[in-house]
């Protein structure tokens, strides 16, 4: 591997490994919203001056600062296809503030010059970087719900481990957990209780960072952290070149049987992954704020306004900027948790249907907040009574979800945001049905609002399509004529508008042919049939993986449209960075 040049400032050449690639820098502050985005303006490795720039129209950018530092982290997409991810991150850096023009500022930092973080008593805090991998695997709830997550730092004290941002639901700050394991990559594991000291965002690609501190340790699991501890500080040392006397890796970060299996099969994985399309992008960023936001909300209590209507203003442009591409893009949320996925394309096909009605309506950007909003309630409930939200539940968990509107609406209520009452009307009554059969309040007919007989068809039909509780998918036919038959339930003036906008074949669904293809529709003429697809397996090879978009003309080489099949059967996954 190379190695950052000796005697420069460590902090600087780490950073500077990471800007050959494709990279964000996020500031973050615990008082603060949201993340604000930064650029390095200019890096000086031998005395560690660092420059970044940022663009912020509020009068309140100093809030960033705490007692004169800042905090950010550098997340870097590596690799051909910039799938392999790598991060640094670094806390209370001195900085000064200075304005450059009406809204962009310029923060003057001098990092650090050690890359290891001085702690209580003496200890230090070795960040994960360069390449350093250590697996994690946090127990959550006993033998119910265990998460994993990847090393970011590590001391005698606890670490920061770095999980999937749809994991966080489950994780408060001051719960105690039964387990922590770290996994290195010679096979060797460290295991010990732990109590979360804090959780927050973590970058930009769908991550959470959150603090364990080690509880409850013996003598012998005090002496093997010392040991794993100091082997780490060894290799980051190594890594990057701050110690000339090193001149191989700690046995601990050499990869064993398991941990080269593991890599392969990731690296594997990260191959079948296929670009995103700005539009794609678009979508994932949507769901991953929308994660954001809900942890602000539980481990922050602040409701980050800013954030969801950035969510919202963010669908409506991709809806007026090319409906059949985002209707197609909302097929990568597929592998998002459901009360994400769900989410966002209920609020998308809303404001689809809204606009398509009146382009000018002034409702539908808090109609599609409502929307955004609404299934909030569900990860709010998540506890020891209901660990996951992904299991097959029992009645008892059924019951307890039902209760996830009037959760949401406390929570609201807390947190002191009073939504506007086309917002409210979504939140509150978007589960109530035309003949009195859906909750929380059981209202019926002309208790409900136009707008909630559109919403309640849109996310009838959009359940029915997705796999929930052990339940597989429904054909886009079968949604129909389930909606159809409950006519008292729902309203079938907009069952018609709907099947109008989006047909049989909706974009998005995943077409199965005769001649054994699978392909994804893209788009569809008038008649709501499918004229572009984008093949990505053929039956006939199971193994091997197609990415081919061909339009109407050549849809005799893939033989009859036979029907809608679900990806589910045949392990088709959007591999996440």
């Amino acid at each position: 591997m190379t190695h950052p040049a000796l005697y420069s400032n460590p902090s600087a050449a780490v950073i500077r490994s990471l800007l050959q690639h494709k990279h964000m820098v996020s500031l973050y502050a615990k008082d603060m919203a949201y993340p604000l985005k930064a650029v390095v303006h200019e890096l000086d490795l031998s005395t560690g001056r660092l420059v970044l720039e940022v663009e912020y129209a509020e009068r309140d950018i100093e809030r960033y600062l705490t007692n004169g530092g800042i905090s950010f982290d550098l997340e870097a997409l590596k690799g051909s296809q910039a799938i392999e991810r790598e991060t640094y991150s670094l806390s209370n850096v001195a900085a000064k503030l200075l304005k450059t023009d009406s809204t962009i500022y310029h923060l003057e930092c001098q990092l650090p010059e050690s890359v290891f973080v001085n702690e209580q008593r003496g200890a230090i805090r070795v960040p994960f970087v360069l390449g350093m991998h250590v697996r994690v695997s946090l127990e959550v709830y006993l033998h119910e719900l265990s998460v994993p997550g990847r090393l970011r730092n590590l001391s005698v004290g606890g670490c920061m481990v770095d999980i999937d941002l749809a994991e966080s639901i489950a994780i408060s700050v001051g719960q105690e957990i039964p387990g922590i394991t770290l996994e290195f990559p010679n096979g060797e594991s460290f295991f010990a209780e732990g109590k979360i000291c804090h959780i927050r965002p973590f970058g930009n690609q769908g991550y959470a960072a959150v603090g364990v501190q080690f509880i409850n340790m013996n003598t012998l699991q005090t002496e093997a952290l010392f040991r794993y501890v100091t082997e780490s500080e060894r290799e980051a040392s190594y890594r990057t070149g701050a110690n000339d006397k090193l001149d191989y890796h700690s046995p601990l970060f050499i990869p064993g049987a398991k941990e080269q299996k593991l890599l392969q099969r990731e690296a594997h994985e990260h191959e079948k992954r296929s670009r995103l399309s700005p539009m794609e992008r678009g979508v994932m960023e949507v769901a991953h704020q929308l994660q954001v936001g809900l942890m602000y909300m539980k481990a922050r209590h602040l409701f980050p306004g800013v954030i969801f209507y950035d969510c919202v203003d963010t669908l409506r442009y991709l809806v007026e900027q090319d409906r059949k591409a985002l209707l197609y893009a909302l097929s990568f949320l597929r592998d998002e948790p459901d009360w994400v996925r769900h989410a966002v394309q209920v609020t998308a096909q809303l404001a689809d249907m809204m606009l398509a009605r009146d382009p000018h309506s002034p409702h539908v950007r808090e109609a599609m907040l409502g929307a955004l909003l609404h299934t909030m309630g569900k990860p709010l409930l998540v506890s020891a009574e209901l660990p996951s939200l992904k299991i097959n539940m029992n009645p008892t968990q059924k019951e307890i979800l039902r209760d996830h509107v009037t959760v949401l609406c406390d929570k609201l209520k807390a947190l002191k945001w009073i939504p506007s009452p086309t917002c409210r009307d979504v939140i509150e009554n978007a589960n109530e049905r035309l003949d009195g059969s859906g909750y929380p309040a059981g209202k019926r007919g002309n208790e409900l609002s136009d707008l909630v007989r559109l919403v309640s068809v849109i996310k009838a039909i959009n359940k029915l399509m997705h796999s929930r509780n052990g339940t597989p998918p429904h054909t886009p036919l079968d949604a129909y004529r389930m909606v159809h038959e409950a006519a008292t339930a729902y309203n079938r003036t907009v069952l018609v508008e709907y099947i109008q906008a989006y047909g049989l074949y909706p974009i998005g669904s995943l077409a199965k042919f005769s001649g054994g293809f699978l392909a994804w529709v893209m788009d569809i003429d008038s008649k709501c049939m499918p004229t572009q697809v984008h093949i990505v397996k053929n039956l006939r090879f199971p193994d091997t993986n197609i990415s081919s978009v061909i339009g109407s003309d050549d849809f005799s080489q893939l033989g009859k449209l036979e029907g809608i099949a679900n990806p589910a059967d045949y392990g088709i996954k959007v591999v996440k960075v």
